[in-house]
């Protein structure tokens, strides 16, 4: 997930309102009862467990949730660089019929930040790839399956490709969205096709904003990248800042979620990107090689305006798989997953992860 300063400070800016008196926690807290209910899994043979596991050396939250263990584990490795997914749990709730779903925050985010605090000479994305291939060996052997579907979204991109070609063993099938597969290239297009939506648009302001940027991205900094990101996002013809909102509302209403873990979550959100921002402007998926021994899926919003959907249709193309599937998702930009989790549903069955 690629998600700018301005729209984190909004959300820090909403947790302070909640904070700030009775009547709004109380809310919260009737929120959060209600999400409960709604994730409640009475299945006999359930999975629901929520925990630390030490990985790496260090205690890594987990969140493994399914009606039937016997279900195929499905291992989502999060983007942002620093943003969990399991806010997206309520969205998700049908997946959890079919998959053991697993939740897993990374060095430096969520959770896993709350507990061990913010290291950044451990944020590299080469950690991230050996922290994750011990997650799935855990998983194998704790949920007591031979393999298990690594699901990478956005920035876990640049986790979970490394993984699947360092690990095939442990891995039934990679399946992306949101795919980034050159950063540089990326940011190039990105801004210019929001420059030519903010001119059809008449939008002076955007316009102005992203004029004054260098059209090459490699001169740019986070706050330049942030610029990028903030008016790509806002002027999306499909969702808008909309699944922003969305994000932001579930992660504030999340039923085991503390102020202290909504806060650990922002922090993580933002610290990670500063501090990796180099790392992935650097990415490139070519580079790590077009040959892949696992199933290859990539469910794709058709028109995604933030990891751009041509670009992951290309690769697509060039990948060699013992098998492979694309699927666009009809209206769905970034987040093809959370605006559209049914259609996405479909399309993970129908491949059978």
């Amino acid at each position: 997930m690629s998600v700018v300063a301005t729209t984190a400070t909004t959300a820090i800016t909403a947790a302070a309102v909640l904070a700030a008196g009775s009547v709004p926690l109380a809310y919260r807290a009737v929120l959060q009862r209600r999400r409960a209910a709604a994730a409640r899994i009475d299945a006999p043979n359930k999975v629901v467990e929520s925990r630390y596991v030490t990985i790496g050396g260090v205690e890594q939250w987990l969140q493994i949730r399914g009606e039937d263990r016997a279900n195929p584990v499905l291992l989502v490795v999060h983007g942002g660089p620093g943003s969990p997914y399991s806010v997206f749990t309520p969205v998700l709730r049908e997946w959890e019929k079919h998959f053991t779903v697993v939740h897993w925050d990374r060095r430096g985010a969520g959770r896993t930040l709350r507990r061990n605090g913010f290291h950044p000479e451990e944020i590299t994305f080469e950690r991230m790839v050996d922290d994750g291939i011990e997650v799935a060996e855990f998983l194998r052997g704790h949920l007591g399956q031979e393999k298990i579907t690594l699901f990478a979204g956005s920035m876990g991109t640049i986790v979970g490709l490394p993984m699947v070609q360092r690990r095939p063993d442990l891995f039934h099938a990679y399946v992306g969205t949101d795919f980034y597969v050159n950063m540089v290239d990326n940011e190039r297009t990105g801004r210019q096709e929001t420059l030519e939506r903010l001119r059809a648009a008449g939008n002076a302001k955007g316009v102005a904003a992203l004029e004054a940027l260098d059209p090459d991205p490699r001169t740019w900094d986070v706050k330049a990248w942030g610029t990028r990101m903030q008016w790509s996002m806002g002027t999306d013809p499909i969702t808008g800042n909309g699944a922003l909102k969305n994000l932001f509302a579930l992660l504030l209403t999340k039923p085991d979620y503390s102020l202290g873990d909504v806060a650990a979550w922002l922090k993580g959100f933002n610290k990670t990107r500063d501090t990796m921002f180099e790392q992935f402007m650097r990415f490139d998926a070519r580079a790590l090689g077009l040959r892949y021994e696992v199933p290859f899926f990539l469910f794709q919003g058709a028109s995604d305006v933030v990891t751009l959907t041509g670009p992951a249709v290309e690769f697509f193309n060039e990948v060699d798989a013992p098998q492979k599937e694309l699927v666009l998702i009809e209206g769905a930009s970034h987040f093809a997953a959370f605006t559209q989790p049914a259609a996405f549903l479909d399309a993970l069955r129908e491949v059978k992860c």
